[in-house]
């Protein structure tokens, strides 16, 4: 499947006097899993719900393969909707409750018992079939949940933050289980979360909102490495942030010898460089060397987090092997290599 499934087009939603929803303009490919990404309160399960027909704007429009959907109730979109909570009728079974919507379809009890059963099936829940709610572990729910979206074949799946209350190992189990059904069935998939770490395990594109806006669309990688703003790399974790100024399109950082070539007109500016790509004491040909002191050190599982004092002032964070030997207080050399860090307006 290819082209343009859902377009958002200058789409406002005001509750009270709050704008929760803010010129937002965007388009998800057919096909595509995409994370809309945002810490809470951005806006972004209110634009899941304006997509699903639970709420309207109050400005702009929201197409479906470019047919206006305002008109369109909830019930009659093309789409299957899974949300935090299950939201199980408790006095029917699992059986029972994956097939509550094509009963309501009319559809024949043949075909409901084939494609329920066919849908138990994958989502690991065949032996369950006739098992009451109430018995279920918060991960076999949220299954039921998935399974009564999907088995009446819509042709989007909007998740909202649906693993939010499940243990840890629960979540990578879920996060496994919808991209291999997405996989599978190729749906438009749009996935509410706001945890970037799960955004970018499962998603082919990232939709990121902050204060109800949209603040950049793009690859998992595109944020890591080329973010578009210096509020996107924040959230994504960027902990070192040089300050400078752009000069006739190079960066000059402050205090430190540290250059970079940009695009950005003259002003005041931000080096932005992720901890991964700095070395400790192992310079390469094409490195820029900084000369500093170890002032912490934290073990963090899979790394070391060392933090750096360079000459001129400038407090850096590395993240080293989780082996490397560091003393506070001792002198340190980094090498940061030249093609990394991302210079972003300071404003």
């Amino acid at each position: 499947m290819t082209g343009t499934m859902i377009t958002l087009t200058g789409v406002h939603k005001m509750f009270g006097g709050t704008a929760a929803v803010c010129d937002l303009t965007t388009e998800i490919p057919a096909g595509s899993f995409t994370a809309l990404l945002g810490p809470s309160g951005c806006g972004k399960s209110t634009t899941l719900a304006m997509i699903g027909g639970l709420q309207q704007p109050d400005v702009g429009d929201i197409l479906f393969n470019d047919r206006s959907q305002l008109a369109v109730p909830a019930e009659r979109r093309p789409v299957g909707l899974v949300f935090q909570k299950p939201l199980l009728f408790p006095h029917l079974n699992v059986e029972q409750n994956v097939a509550f919507g094509l009963r309501m379809r009319r559809l024949n009890r043949v075909k409901t018992r084939q494609q329920v059963a066919a849908m138990l099936e994958r989502v690991q829940l065949g032996p369950l079939a006739k098992r009451r709610v109430g018995e279920l572990s918060g991960g076999q729910e949220q299954r039921v949940a998935l399974a009564r979206a999907l088995v009446l074949e819509p042709q989007v799946l909007l998740l909202d933050e649906p693993f939010s209350q499940l243990d840890a190992g629960l979540r990578a189990e879920m996060r496994s289980l919808v991209r291999d059904l997405h996989n599978e069935s190729q749906l438009t998939t749009l996935f509410v979360t706001h945890d970037q770490a799960e955004a970018v395990e499962v998603a082919d594109s990232i939709a990121l909102m902050l204060g109800g806006r949209l603040a950049g669309q793009g690859t998992p990688e595109m944020f890591f490495t080329a973010p578009p703003s210096l509020a996107a790399a924040r959230f994504f974790g960027v902990t070192n942030e040089i300050p400078g100024t752009v000069r006739a399109g190079l960066f000059t950082a402050c205090n430190i010898a540290l250059h970079r070539t940009t695009t950005l007109p003259d002003g005041p500016a931000i080096l932005v460089i992720r901890p991964e790509t700095i070395v400790l004491n192992d310079p390469g040909a094409n490195d820029d060397l900084l000369d500093g002191v170890a002032i912490a050190a934290r073990f963090a599982g899979t790394h070391l987090a060392v933090d750096v004092e360079l000459t001129g002032g400038v407090a850096l964070t590395v993240h080293a092997a989780s082996h490397t030997p560091v003393r506070w207080g001792t002198p340190i050399t980094i090498a940061i290599p030249r093609a990394t860090g991302v210079v972003l307006a300071a404003a």
